[in-house]
């Protein structure tokens, strides 16, 4: 019977941690279908079956510690009895010992979709009814995240109920966060708990994995940043003229980030300083482009790389960013997609930041921030007049970045954003 394994990390991975299974002992399964996620520092994959048939016994349980490679479980043939699981699925929380019941009488179907294994779990430990979640996932499938809203929405109204005096045979205990929640909530708390409540939740491998590099880069790179104002008039008139035109040609619309991408892969040009790194006692100069683009996910923040920058139209870039921002929401980006890069952008103003100080990707040695576009009255030839401006803020490792080459850089994608045609035609 053919081994289910844990597919092959990256020389800089070594460990990753079991998400979830989509199947239990017993269940049939096909070639391709998704079997198990399995979380590392930089992604989450999957783990596919390559065979048809049974999922005869699995090795490893949810939250546990995994190595490339190592054997998950067992697929045997069609028809064939499941075995004992090597280790018995353990079983906590509020509600446990009726958990099972409650699961079978809901079905597995929620709102509109159906129930997961891990959510299947909260749903079971907390006595919820899968039946009146609505599902956020894809195909209206119940997602994690949704049944721990419904976990603190049960907490919310019980505390409320307390509150206005009704529920006088459920103890004041009964209303704090059930043991799933404090468990397998994200970092971000779904509802408040009541007053003075608190919540003691273990980063994930992606939330230490960035804790890790952040700190690691304050504590080597001299980062200094400097800041400059960019009047988006005329790129954003560039933009409503031929928007129309280029979607029709190329299917996807004009944004900001393949102009900003565009300029500073041209500052680029002119200060190659700006996309080198450093290696011990060594300046790597790179004869590429590969920018990086920062991306917010559910698991926190990624940085896939757009490779060959001084290759790609407009029309490439935004089709690659759109594809980027699609993976990351679907936890579908690969090691290979966040691998390299040579220079960064990180976009603030999507959140509506109005300025501030990007850390470096380490081992880049420069970033990029865009801010938030607002109309401020600016001077022009003598007179005031009211344009839409951004900030723009360049961090920068100044063991290799002299002041004036960050300050030159920045001016350069600032001139170049505001008369777009000279990027376009590359003057």
């Amino acid at each position: 019977m053919p081994d289910i394994k844990v597919p092959v990390f990256s020389e800089s991975v070594s460990e990753g941690t079991l998400l979830s299974w989509s199947k239990k002992p017993g269940d049939a399964v096909k070639r391709g279908d998704i079997l198990a996620e399995i979380e590392t520092d930089k992604v989450v994959l999957e783990v596919t079956a390559l065979q048809d048939g049974v999922l005869q016994s699995v090795a490893k349980n949810e939250g546990d510690t995994v190595l490339s490679e190592e054997v998950l479980g067992v697929i045997g043939e069609a028809g064939s009895a499941p075995a004992v699981q090597a280790k018995a699925p353990e079983v906590v929380g509020v509600g446990a010992a009726s958990s099972t019941p409650s699961v079978q009488s809901a079905g597995t179907l929620g709102g509109n979709g159906t129930l997961p294994p891990s959510a299947r779990k909260i749903v079971a430990e907390n006595n919820l009814d899968a039946g009146q979640i609505a599902g956020t996932g894809p195909k209206g499938n119940i997602t994690k995240q949704d049944a721990l809203d419904a976990v603190g929405t049960q907490v919310v109204a019980a505390q409320t109920l307390a509150a206005q005096g009704g529920g006088t045979d459920q103890g004041p205990q009964e209303a704090t966060a059930p043991t799933s929640m404090r468990e397998s909530a994200p970092a971000q708390p779904a509802a408040p708990l009541g007053e003075r409540s608190e919540q003691r939740v273990p980063m994930t491998r992606i939330r230490q994995r960035i804790a890790e590099r952040l700190k690691d880069v304050q504590n080597t790179a001299a980062i200094l940043t400097t800041f400059n104002e960019v009047n988006m008039q005329p790129s954003m008139d560039l933009r409503k003229k031929y928007q129309d035109q280029f979607v029709a040609k190329h299917g996807v619309k004009l944004g900001f980030m393949s102009l900003f991408v565009r300029a500073a892969t041209e500052a680029l040009k002119s200060f190659p300083m700006v996309n080198a790194s450093v290696e011990g006692k060594d300046i790597i100069y790179h004869g590429y482009y590969d920018v990086s683009i920062a991306v917010a996910s559910d698991r926190g923040l990624v940085v896939p790389v757009l490779r060959d920058t001084d290759t790609l139209g407009l029309a490439d870039i935004e089709k690659a960013v759109a594809g980027f921002a699609g993976k990351a929401k679907a936890g579908k980006l690969t090691m290979d997609d966040m691998s390299g890069g040579t220079f960064s952008i990180t976009n603030g103003g999507t959140f509506g930041s109005m300025m501030s100080t990007p850390i470096i990707n380490q081992p880049q040695s420069a970033i990029l921030g865009m801010h938030n576009i607002i109309e401020r009255p600016i001077a022009v030839s003598g007179q005031v007049v009211i344009a839409p401006m951004m900030y723009l803020a360049l961090s920068y490792d100044h063991r290799i970045i002299d002041g004036k080459d960050a300050v030159q850089f920045l001016v350069t994608i600032k001139n170049l954003l505001e008369d777009p045609a000279r990027m376009l035609l590359e003057l």
